[in-house]
């Protein structure tokens, strides 16, 4: 695997079966950071022409309301607006109001061009991302 971004919300690497794997740090992030990060990761699913992510959260903490806003409004709806189908395999959060915080995202994302499910341990993510076209 190629890492293409890191800051402090977590690591962008490019991985070689065709899939983006953003792998989310524990501890507070500062919202323009967060911004970078989501921002990065859809230069790399759009620079190699993919449309799958494998999202590790198991070290996250909660979105904040802002981030979670800015996901459902502008993250999510430019690629919705874009035709861009995205699929997510999420490996969920340890941190139990970081689940919920997820689950609020996930909600608001029903709308969107992303198709996600959620996952306990990242083989079986792996497993259905690789099950996709």
């Amino acid at each position: 695997m190629r890492l293409y971004f890191e800051n402090p919300v977590g690591r962008l690497l490019e991985h070689p079966d065709g899939y983006a794997l953003v792998q989310y740090a524990a501890g507070p992030r500062d919202f323009p950071t967060f911004q970078a990060f989501l921002t990065h990761t859809s230069q790399l699913l759009r620079r190699h022409n993919w449309h799958k992510m494998l999202a590790d959260q198991r070290q996250m903490s909660p979105f904040t309301d802002e981030e979670r806003n800015w996901i459902r409004e502008y993250w999510l709806a430019s690629s919705q607006t874009d035709g861009y189908e995205l699929y997510g395999a999420v490996i969920i959060p340890a941190d139990v109001f970081a689940r919920l915080s997820l689950n609020l995202v996930m909600n608001d994302s029903q709308q969107s061009a992303l198709t996600y499910r959620l996952f306990d341990a990242e083989p079986e993510a792996v497993e259905w991302l690789q099950q996709l076209p």
